[in-house]
């Protein structure tokens, strides 16, 4: 519901009927509503972090490398090493998380953008925020992206920003490199880019657009350190792009805009990548097990290459399961898609307490599923 605002306040009339981006933050014994990392990190690796950090409190006094250097390099490394690339520090841009990186996209280019939903809220948003237009192409009833809607996407001539999340949120689902070239292919006479957000991608076993950029340059890549990097706390995300497209980023870019302590913790993150990876594999693991153990309820678990489920086939209404796994100390996601809640793939004892949970309210009341398009809320 959007808010009242008094008459004194000169809110720009474009924003006045929207809210602002969040996820109920209750505390409750199992929270699996916000797709965190669910592993606390490694001794090892706080002990990097304290590290950095202390040689970076030596000289907090002074302003953090404006362009992140150092992080930048060994970003290239990391990329590089995970997905057979050559990029280098030039082709990659750090921010105070994807939203960040979004954001700075839209501020530098121009046209409206475009999207396929139900997808990241926060693309949308943010490009309303900053006076662009919005286009949104719905998906199909399994949540794909087919030929057609590639086709009216890139009929879209108004939209120079076209945003394609996958492994895609709320639902899980990934869209093919061919597509994303299909799209890059033919907006590039248009001057059009393609936003590729693979928040999740670590998750998933499908190559990375990352490779595309080399011979698609109006592809930009964005990724963040919060999800496989249990990083969400440090708030640290980043594009890969041509170089063209990273020196244009840098036209409105605030200054100093990624703190000192940011840098050092990303880097201390960074060196010990390999001992985080085992805990994506275990996450990987842990969504097919919980995927099977939905299924089994007479529920529809829909095909995922992230760290969530989205699932459906209950009787009651979503907003009611919601309440009622919250009242057992469970909390999921209402991602706004009737019929439809997310849950987050966690620790082995919350992903029982979910399972327990949800067949304990499902039990006895049947079950049935959903084979029309879904209706999409709000």
């Amino acid at each position: 519901m959007s808010p009242n605002w008094p008459s004194w306040l000169p809110l720009r009339g474009d924003l006045s009927e929207l809210s602002p981006y969040g996820a109920p933050q209750i505390e409750v014994p199992v929270r699996l509503n916000t797709n965190e990392n669910p592993y606390n990190l490694s001794d090892d690796l706080q002990s990097a972090l304290l590290d950095e950090i202390s040689r970076c409190l030596k000289v907090l006094n002074r302003y953090p490398d404006r362009d992140a250097i150092a992080l930048r390099e060994a970003l290239a490394g990391s990329i590089n090493a995970s997905h057979g690339t050559d990029v280098d520090s030039a082709s990659i841009w750090a921010a105070n998380g994807s939203n960040e990186i979004i954001q700075t996209i839209l501020l530098a280019f121009e046209g409206g953008a475009l999207g396929f939903e139900p997808s990241y809220s926060m693309h949308p948003l943010i490009s309303k925020v900053v006076g662009k237009s919005w286009i949104s192409i719905p998906r199909d009833k399994n949540f794909e992206i087919s030929e057609s809607q590639i086709e009216k996407a890139i009929s879209a001539t108004e939209s120079k920003i076209i945003f394609i999340t996958t492994p895609n949120n709320p639902t899980g689902t990934s869209t093919s490199l061919e597509l994303i070239t299909k799209v890059a292919t033919a907006i590039a006479s248009r001057q059009g880019l393609v936003v590729v957000d693979e928040a999740y991608g670590e998750f998933s076993k499908n190559p990375s657009a990352i490779t595309l950029i080399k011979g698609h340059p109006n592809v930009l890549v964005s990724k963040t350190m919060s999800k496989a990097f249990a990083f969400a706390g440090a708030r640290l995300g980043y594009v890969i792009a041509d170089p063209k497209v990273i020196e244009a980023l840098q036209l409105v870019r605030l200054p100093y805009h990624l703190s000192a302590l940011t840098q050092a913790a990303a880097l201390a993150a960074i060196s010990k990548q390999s001992s985080l990876s085992k805990d994506v594999e275990r996450l990987r693991e842990a969504r097919e097990e919980v995927a099977k153990e939905i299924n089994s309820m007479g529920l529809q678990s829909y095909p995922s290459e992230a760290n969530f489920l989205l699932f459906s086939g209950f009787i009651d209404s979503s907003v009611k399961l919601w309440e009622e796994l919250l009242n057992r100390g469970v909390l999921v996601r209402d991602v706004g898609i009737a019929g439809h809640l997310r849950v987050t793939i966690g620790t082995r004892a919350e992903n029982r307490a979910f399972l327990d949970a949800l067949r304990e309210i499902t039990q006895g009341r049947g079950s049935r599923r959903e084979d029309n398009h879904p209706e999409v809320r709000g």
